[in-house]
């Protein structure tokens, strides 16, 4: 454990990360009508990275005692305050990367057709790049909007090269309807693509190693085809797994009145609190995410409290306790992410 981190005061309370917004050509403009995001002009903003430690993509808090720091000094420097029982990796090695990357997408037109390396495979392709499994939370979808996720069963490698190469994926594809408030858990290798008209929160690894199987037949502004990994698809590509389905919640007792277990993997678990009335979380020696999908709260911590409007995210500490949700008056829907046991 660092010096700086063993000597450190009392908690600093629940982190507010500034986003970090990216556009790209599928965006639109709803991370600022729906989820209150601060949009420059333009079109297309497609992400808001909400909590990151990958790379040159830091978050950075914006208020308090960590003011400016980001995320990854956080990491490096108050380790055992962030992590608490999750400093160490399994091997008992200190953790040096924030393990979730939590974002905000706004898909106005549908994402190319991908698929995402388990942790062995990415190491083959960087080894700076860990794995890719994650999970979408519906917060708002056009009637119709669809998802793709998993491949028609008997599906193999050579049905899947073939398609590709006479554009004819989408036939392969498990296409879904969706609404708000679905939730589809995307392990690596799981060929997906998010159709138009789709905002979601996505939970994943800290990872950003993606492979393009099709892209619909897109080309940019001058004509050009974006690039197909499809060699690298293939390989990444879990034949076994066949269509992925929404999840069906699991209820939760004894916090809010209507909790719910979405997601619980190895590398992520995923709670929904829906809630009118103040209701506490759990203060167990590790962080938490906690994204405001719909309606506001306020958050209490000790002595702090954050105000948690629709669209806003942030990180509690593990030595951040006791923590109580205080709703306004229409409720509120919270999504909790953090790591498992």
């Amino acid at each position: 454990m660092a010096d700086a981190d063993r000597n450190a005061a009392a908690s600093a309370g629940p982190l507010e990360p500034a986003p970090i917004l990216k556009r790209i050509r599928w965006g639109g403009t709803k991370l600022g009508s729906l989820l209150g995001k601060d949009l420059g002009e333009g079109d297309d903003w497609a992400e808001s990275w909400e909590v990151a430690d990958h790379g040159d993509d830091q978050s950075v808090v914006t208020a308090g005692q960590y003011a400016g720091w980001s995320l990854g000094r956080l990491v490096a420097e108050r380790p055992r305050a962030l992590f608490g029982r999750h400093a160490t990796l399994p091997d008992g090695t200190p953790r040096t990367q924030f393990p979730l990357l939590i974002k905000f997408l706004d898909a106005a037109d549908t994402l190319s057709v991908q698929v995402h390396p388990n942790d062995e495979q990415a190491k083959t392709y960087d080894p700076s790049e860990n794995g890719k499994t994650e999970a979408w939370v519906i917060v708002d979808a056009e009637r119709g909007a669809s998802l793709y996720a998993g491949l028609k069963p008997e599906t193999d490698a050579d049905a899947l090269r073939a398609a590709s190469e006479a554009g004819s994926v989408e036939d392969l594809l498990h296409r879904f309807e969706v609404e708000a408030g679905d939730c589809v858990f995307i392990p690596a290798g799981t060929v997906h693509a998010i159709g138009a008209g789709i905002v979601l929160a996505e939970i994943q690894q800290s990872s950003d190693l993606t492979f393009r199987l099709y892209d619909w037949g897109y080309r940019d502004p001058q004509g050009n085809p974006r690039q197909i990994h499809l060699d690298e698809s293939i390989a990444c590509t879990d034949f076994n797994r066949g269509p992925v389905d929404p999840v069906s919640p699991r209820p939760l007792k004894g916090l809010s009145e209507r909790s719910e277990r979405l997601v619980e993997g190895e590398y992520f678990v995923i709670d929904r609190h829906t809630a009118s009335a103040a209701f506490p979380l759990p203060s167990d020696d590790r962080f938490r995410v906690l994204m405001t999908l719909s309606g506001s709260a306020t958050l209490l911590c000790e002595r702090d409290s954050i105000e948690l409007p629709t669209g806003k995210t942030v990180l509690i500490p593990a030595d951040c306790k006791p923590l109580t949700v205080e709703p306004a008056a229409g409720g509120v829907t919270l999504l909790e992410s953090y790591l498992p046991s």
